[in-house]
């Protein structure tokens, strides 16, 4: 019994003595709570694909104004973005060295600012409802189309179904011009399985300003309203849908100061500008993910119409045109996903009627086509490459190769390489709105009139490669890049302005070619002070008449500086400071008496941009900006202003900001 009552002690004893050493060491084991963050880039680049994208997020995009498409690009060199002319107010952007045509735009990978809307479509976005975009330079994949020369963005707008998306988003904005504009985003998720999103926007220019003192008007004044819905579904067993429709409308009048519409355009009277226009879209993306992730199918659907009327003085624009795009997708993998394919079907249908001065133009296009793309993926080495054939019936069969490539030598850098051909058919009249300011005479050089003018169509070879490093220093990242691209033309629809009294549209019979060279560098200097530094350099040249020359109006050389600081409390300060070189200026002393030269030239010029925010709890935030600081601006950019209705007057010359200094001011709130 006495042993019995030992061993029990002595068990109990024991049992006090592990649990005493058990807390001991648990006491003595636990470490204070230690929590790791790290800021998402504003501008992210994807180390693992093959084709070098920037992802620009919403965080870019809310460091200026950002008011539609045309104006997203303030922060990012890589774009150019220009005035068409002095008359309009639109803006066209530049991608390695070449217009915005050139530049494939799509929404969420269905084509979307094409054809008419070329140039005018970027206005039809507007940036409150862009969640993200990705900019990819050169030649870009065979699923999407054989149209992209120069590069592609590609537009993400906001979901429905993503929880972190605020129910309610109101963006107002206000400048010192006299420009308005209101944005409204709603999102309505019914369950897990059905959502929706409904867009709207309105703008208005209702202030006249000259501030060049010219007698025109520096901006038309114009009305402008787009609205769009959009529905997704995901069924089950792997079925999604979206569908939405978009309606826009437009209504501009400028030219000079006492013009007013319905003036009669002759000697003595008001030079005027008017446009009216109205575009409807629908489309539906169909897709179906098998229970193997790597395997699906999905098919893109989209339909257009789009009418405009337009008026430069005594000369009209009248157009419309109706599209149809369709796309079949399959991907799967052969033997296991580190190779991936991609094969199927597209069919384009475009339908056009135009007319200029009295002269129609009508055609339709109709191009089916099949395409295939093999991608190989690894740590280190990456290959897509595809082939697409389409039959056009204007212009026949053609192909479409194109390859990239991927090696990374480390963890933290990369080479790429690309190669592709790219084919389009030129718009000569919607892609060149800028000359119609004008009192040029429209000349198409061609034995024919039918098919797309008469004209071939544009054929294209481009060339890429670029390195990108990340790097930590001070444990904060940065990146380095530099790329080099080099697109030739086969054929091009040149549009020869070198006479100061005509645009004479003709086939190429020579060399066109475009260089473009940059390099960009972007660290965290300290904690939260992003910085980023770049240099492009551009030669662009084309055969005008047998002689090749530097093309008109495009700067050689752009250094670009953009420091961006946030504080805890959500203030936030951006500044934007480019230098931008001189451009040659074509026919610009004969428009007074005297001869041409190619040492015409602009002056290089200084431009500033800055914006303050400042934000509480997510909801509400408050931003004022100013553009164009210097205040510098071209002190006559119309030609010929004090006689708009005789030869020789030209507002299409334009080679610098057409308007000075501009201050603005808005809000954005947001219900969760």
């Amino acid at each position: 019994m006495k042993k019995n009552v030992v061993a029990l002690i002595m068990g109990a004893v024991l049992l006090l003595a592990a649990d005493a050493w058990a807390q001991d060491t648990t006491k003595n084991s636990n470490l204070d709570e230690v929590i790791i963050r790290q800021r998402q880039k504003s501008t992210t680049i994807n180390m693992m694909d093959p084709i070098k994208k920037e992802t620009i997020g919403e965080r870019e995009l809310l460091k200026a104004a950002c008011c539609n498409l045309s104006e997203s690009f303030e922060t990012t060199p890589s774009i150019d973005v220009a005035f068409t002319d002095a008359v309009s107010g639109y803006k066209q952007i530049q991608m390695l060295g070449l217009a915005g045509p050139y530049t494939s735009i799509t929404r969420e990978n269905i084509p979307d600012a094409r054809g008419l809307s070329a140039v005018t479509g970027l206005t039809f976005t507007p940036g409150t409802w862009i969640e993200s975009m990705q900019l990819s330079k050169g030649t870009g994949s065979v699923v999407n189309s054989f149209e992209s020369v120069a590069g592609q963005i590609n537009v993400e707008w906001r979901k429905p179904f993503e929880d972190k998306e605020e129910r309610w988003h109101l963006n107002l904005y206000q400048n010192s011009q006299g420009r308005s504009e209101g944005n409204l985003v709603h999102r309505r998720k019914f369950n897990n399985r059905l959502s929706s999103n409904l867009f709207l926007h309105g703008r208005s220019q209702w202030l006249k300003i000259d501030q060049n003192n010219d007698g025109f008007l520096d901006q038309p004044l114009d009305k402008q309203f787009v609205g769009a819905n959009r529905w997704f579904w995901f069924a089950p067993k792997g079925w999604e849908v979206q569908g939405g429709v978009k309606a826009v409308y437009v209504e501009n009048a400028g030219g000079q100061w006492n013009y007013q519409k319905g003036i009669e355009q002759t000697a003595g009277n008001p030079w005027g500008f008017q446009l009216n226009m109205q575009r409807y879209e629908g489309w539906a993306k169909i897709g179906h993910v098998f229970k193997n992730p790597a395997k699906s199918i999905g098919l893109q659907l989209s339909g257009v119409y789009h009418k405009q009327d337009a008026l430069y003085g005594k000369r009209n624009y009248d157009a419309m045109q109706q599209s149809f795009y369709a796309n079949l997708i399959y991907q799967g993998f052969i033997s296991n996903t580190n190779h991936i394919i991609k094969f199927g079907a597209s069919s384009i249908v475009d339908r056009y009627e135009e007319t200029w001065t009295g002269q129609q133009f009508k055609r339709t296009e109709v191009v089916p086509g099949a395409f295939a793309e093999y991608a190989y993926n690894a740590k280190k080495f990456n290959v897509v490459a595809g082939l697409r054939g389409d039959y056009h019936n204007f212009f026949g069969a053609f192909l479409t190769p194109r390859l990239h490539l991927r090696y990374a030598p480390a963890e933290r850098s990369v080479f790429r390489a690309s190669v592709g051909r790219a084919q389009r058919t030129a718009n000569i009249f919607a892609e060149n709105m800028g000359y119609m300011a004008s009192n040029r005479t429209f000349i198409l050089q061609t034995k024919e009139t039918g098919n797309a003018y008469g004209l071939n169509p544009e054929v294209a070879w481009n060339y890429g490669i670029n390195f990108t490093q990340k790097f930590q220093l001070d444990y904060r990242d940065g990146a380095f890049s530099i790329d080099y691209y080099y697109t030739n033309f086969e054929n091009q629809v040149v549009a020869d302005v070198e006479d100061a009294h005509s645009v004479r549209f003709y086939n190429l019979n020579g060399k066109s070619f475009a260089n473009s060279f940059q390099t960009q560098f972007d660290y965290e200097l300290i904690h939260n002070l992003d910085l980023r530094l770049a240099y492009r350099w551009y030669d662009v040249r084309t055969t005008y008449s047998g002689v090749l020359k530097e093309k008109p109006l495009i700067a050689a050389h752009r250094a670009f500086a953009n420091i961006g600081y946030e504080t805890r409390n959500k203030w936030k300060f951006d500044y934007t400071i480019q230098w931008i070189s001189s451009k040659r200026i074509p026919s610009v002393h004969a428009h007074h008496g005297g001869g041409v030269t190619d040492e015409d030239r602009s002056p290089d010029f200084v431009q500033m941009n800055a914006q303050i925010s400042k934000g509480w709890k997510d909801k509400f935030e408050v931003y004022i900006g100013g553009e164009n600081l210097t205040n510098y601006m071209m002190h006559a950019p119309v030609i010929g202003a004090s006689n708009p209705h005789a030869t020789g007057f030209d507002a299409s010359m334009i080679w610098g900001p057409s308007m000075g200094r501009n201050i603005y001011a808005g809000l954005r709130y947001k219900i969760f």
